[in-house]
């Protein structure tokens, strides 16, 4: 107990003095790491936070680094295996148009108000502004452009064309 809680996340022993890991505040039940970070939670739809592959958005930071320096980009896509056509689970044709990507720093912070009416900014010093880059791919349904993350392209059933 600690913090005036019982601390179920604590690890335990078993009799043969055993180190048993536990489910906390970072674990799953099966063992593996859960992201609890939501930070920018608008530029994230649902169903990619919701993503179990741990880590996603290390691949996809090194995924964009790659293509960035990637002589041939076509090719590069070809070979990680992103569908230039495709299908979605619910029998959309999408094409691949572009992939966009986006370097961003924050220097600053807001904080509302009780109430909502008003907030207030707080510039960050050096040490704590951040920088991230974002990856998008854009497809087109046929209608309108559909923008897409790594973890969501991943998931999409390629459709196999004379082009290739």
């Amino acid at each position: 107990m600690h913090g005036r809680h019982d601390d179920d996340h604590l690890s335990h022993t078993n009799g043969a003095g055993q180190h048993l890991p536990r489910p906390g505040h970072n674990r799953r039940e099966d063992g593996s790491v859960a992201q609890w970070q939501t930070p920018h939670i608008k530029e994230y739809p649902q169903s990619a936070r919701a993503n179990p592959e741990p880590d996603v958005d290390l691949v996809e930071l090194a995924f964009l680094r790659a293509l960035a320096a990637a002589p041939d980009p076509t090719s590069f896509l070809r070979v990680a295996q992103i569908p230039f056509d495709a299908q979605t689970s619910n029998g959309t044709r999408l094409v691949l148009l572009r992939i966009e990507t986006e370097s961003i720093t924050d220097v600053g912070s807001v904080m509302p108000h009780l109430g909502g009416g008003s907030f207030r900014y707080h510039p960050l010093p050096g040490r704590m502004a951040t920088r991230r880059e974002r990856l998008r791919f854009v497809y087109f349904d046929g209608r309108e452009p559909q923008v897409l993350t790594l973890a969501l392209v991943r998931g999409l059933r390629p459709i196999q064309s004379d082009m290739e």
